[in-house]
């Protein structure tokens, strides 16, 4: 520090004393402009906290915290999966004083749970903002549990998340906190976009908190680089303090389930899904792979097989309800494998996706057409049974205890529907059935398409269906296959020889019409047996070869 000395007249101290406090001001000044330009630094260096055991101290940032200040500083939509304990929050608090001081006119909106997590988000940054130095910090017009005004024009204000706040005001940093929890954030964020289109930031942050709501589906496209968030993973290994004995302790006090959740940021395991995590990791090391072909104008029919003359095969069909939400889709099974060899998702009017399900159907050598009839269902069957097509599964009641001979009674006195039937009674059937084929590994699936659904089909009130924002038509077209499939092996079990077209309802046979897409069809008095077009009788039991 230079020491300044009174040599010489009055004037000359005067002077020295004017260059004293210039040095301080320019030293305030840069001071102050090095805080404005570092966030890290203005933190570390003047912020304090309130720990629970050590009262208000200085906020020391870990390497890790001072890479997500950085990320947050540099980048307009920010998301962060995190583990539990890490001082996030606390960080975007920081964050939020920082960018409140150093810039006029910042409106800050924090979105929490419930009203009592929004004051704390704003009790973290008033107690940074009341340790700050009286050079460094505006002064504060309004200061009271929900909000925070400083005379700079800039104002952070905390809501809970059933306020219509974002609506109504112009935001320079949505702060999301534990945003995964938050039911109608979706809404929030939505709202706020138009503000944060001008420039506006937003901080999204949580921990896991199932499979399919709005943060899960930001992360994960934020994953893909398809939307506009930078994805910031922090699980348990980020922080220095922590070692593989605190991850074990975890698991003793909060159970594996919730610990892999907490700790590591698992999404799997933060929700009630319906298939076990670690089956669907065996199942996409194992079996996922490209397709040797895509299809369409869209590349939505993926192929690993082609028809193999020799082999039988089974095509289950999901149609689109109509308006748009969905796809239609459907999978092409090797029956006596049970190995998936091609897969539909798309988005085709009902009469043509008639016309591909015969075509691709006719192609895997005639193979038994299953189709949900629910919906836009019996439109697609019409354009099925139009085209002639023989194969076509058709539902009987009571089909989980079916005989072959009570099936042939039905078939005889035409009490089967065409189409498989989903009712409130099936539904858990076939749920049931595809889990245990997955589980026993039973069944050979190599689509990512399938693979991704499997992920987000949960439990909703006793109910399996898809996540909300995710659909469920490739897993319930393999349920249908798998509850089809059960049932057929039953039969075979039972010693009894069938053609497709009797096997438990799997075919409506039209004694008088040759079918069009195969030129096969049933022998006048033995529905066990196909006449050709020349007129020769072929036995064609499948499932026995």
């Amino acid at each position: 520090m230079v020491k300044w000395s009174r040599i010489g007249s009055t004037n000359h101290g005067y002077t020295d004393n004017m260059s004293n406090q210039q040095q301080v001001r320019d030293a305030i000044r840069a001071e102050y402009v090095k805080c404005a330009q570092d966030p890290a630094y203005f933190m570390k260096k003047y912020c304090t906290i309130q720990h629970p055991q050590r009262g208000s101290i200085k906020f020391d940032l870990y390497p890790f915290q001072e890479r997500v200040l950085h990320i947050f500083r540099d980048n307009q939509y920010n998301i962060v999966l995190k583990s539990r304990q890490l001082g996030i929050s606390t960080l975007s608090a920081g964050y939020s004083i920082w960018l409140m001081t150093f810039h006029k006119d910042k409106n800050v909106l924090a979105i929490a749970t419930t009203q009592a997590t929004a004051k704390n988000v704003i009790t973290k940054i008033r107690v940074m903002y009341d340790g700050l130095p009286k050079w460094m910090k505006p002064k504060a017009t309004e200061n009271n549990k929900l909000s925070i005004r400083l005379a700079n024009g800039s104002q952070a204000k905390a809501v809970s998340s059933n306020s219509d706040a974002a609506r109504s005001e112009a935001v320079s940093l949505l702060l999301i906190d534990e945003a995964a929890f938050i039911d109608n954030v979706s809404e929030t964020f939505t709202a706020a976009q138009q503000t944060l289109a001008t420039g506006g930031q937003c901080i999204a942050l949580s921990t896991p908190n199932g499979i399919g709501n709005w943060f899960h589906q930001t992360w994960a496209k934020a994953e893909q680089n398809d939307n506009n968030f930078v994805p910031i993973r922090l699980s348990w290994k980020v922080h220095p303090d922590r070692d593989e004995d605190w991850r074990k302790e975890q698991d003793k006090q909060l159970g594996p389930r919730n610990a892999a959740q907490e700790c590591d940021c698992d999404f799997l395991s933060s929700g009630e899904t319906v298939f076990e995590p670690t089956q669907l990791v065996e199942i996409e090391k194992t079996w996922i792979e490209d397709p040797v072909e895509k299809r369409g104008h869209d590349s939505g029919l993926w192929i690993w097989k082609h028809a193999d003359y020799t082999r039988d095969y089974m095509l289950v069909a999901d149609v689109a309800r109509g308006d748009g939400a969905d796809s239609s889709a459907f999978h092409v099974f090797d029956i006596a494998t049970n190995e998936q060899v091609a897969e539909y998702r798309g988005k085709l009017p009902p009469r043509d996706y008639g016309n591909m399900l015969v075509g691709i159907a006719t192609e895997y050598n005639s193979a038994l057409l299953v189709v949900e009839n629910a919906n836009m269902g019996w439109s697609t069957i019409e354009q099925i049974q139009e085209r002639g097509y023989a194969n076509l599964y058709h539902s009987s009641k009571g089909a989980e205890n079916e005989t072959v001979e009570s099936y042939m009674n039905k078939y005889e006195n035409n009490k089967l529907t065409p189409g498989f039937t989903m009712s409130l009674r099936t539904r858990p059937l076939v749920v049931g059935k595809m889990l245990e084929y997955v589980r026993e590994g039973s069944v050979t699936i190599k689509s990512s398409r399938l693979l991704k659904e499997m992920r987000v089909f949960v439990w909703k009130n006793g109910r399996a269906e898809a996540q909300q924002g995710f659909n469920d038509d490739l897993v319930m077209s393999l349920g249908i296959g798998m509850f089809v499939r059960d049932t057929a092996m039953k039969f075979r079990q039972q010693g009894q020889e069938m053609s497709r077209e009797t096997l438990n309802a799997m075919a409506n046979l039209n004694r008088n019409t040759r079918s069009q897409a195969n030129d096969f069809r049933p022998a006048h008095n033995n529905p066990f047996k196909q006449q050709d077009s020349n007129g020769n009788f072929q036995d064609i039991s499948w499932l026995l070869k």
